[in-house]
């Protein structure tokens, strides 16, 4: 419990600074996690520079692009009702996650080093399975996100449940 309310603190004082470390921390474990878990590549075969790949895509892409979404789906609809947290959960994944799956994958594709005609062929095999399986997970964790969190938990709140799913990314976006 203290450790959370430090969270609070620091969050109040830095909420940018924090969610960006927040999201490129999680980002980073749910990568491990997949190496590990997943992937079973044991510690010796464990790919850092994959890791820290997916730390930098946290704090540089995933932070900025998806807490800046929640301020502006919160301009948009700027409700709390049941009624409210439905049409931005809606609004979320019928708009925002094509989106950011069709922007994610190839930017992690371009830092893996893959050619235009390869990223291109990879984001044409696993787009359409990634999004489905986005929509297995996703509607209900931001209809319960938009509805019971507070604006500045919500990217903590995802980034929590989304080690999950940063695991299934992760090896979703390094298979070739």
């Amino acid at each position: 419990m203290a450790l959370w309310r430090a969270y609070q603190r620091v969050l109040a004082a830095h909420p940018w600074k924090v969610q960006i470390l927040t999201a490129g921390s999680l980002m980073g474990l749910g990568d491990a996690i997949s190496q590990q878990l997943v992937e079973r590549r044991g510690l010796r075969e464990h790919q850092t520079r994959r890791t820290l790949t997916m730390v930098s895509l946290g704090c540089g892409f995933v932070a900025p692009v998806v807490g800046g979404w929640y301020k502006v789906l919160d301009r948009l609809l700027p409700g709390t009702t049941k009624v409210d947290a439905l049409k931005k959960m809606l609004l979320d994944q019928g708009g925002f996650a094509p989106c950011f799956l069709g922007c994610f994958l190839p930017l992690v594709g371009t830092l893996n080093g893959l050619s235009t005609r390869d990223n291109w062929a990879k984001l044409q095999r696993d787009y359409s399975d990634a999004l489905i399986t986005n929509y297995y997970l996703w509607p209900a964790v931001q209809l319960a996100n938009f509805y019971l969190v507070p604006l500045h938990y919500r990217l903590a709140v995802v980034q929590c449940v989304a080690v999950i799913w940063n695991s299934y990314l992760s090896w979703k976006a390094h298979q070739l």
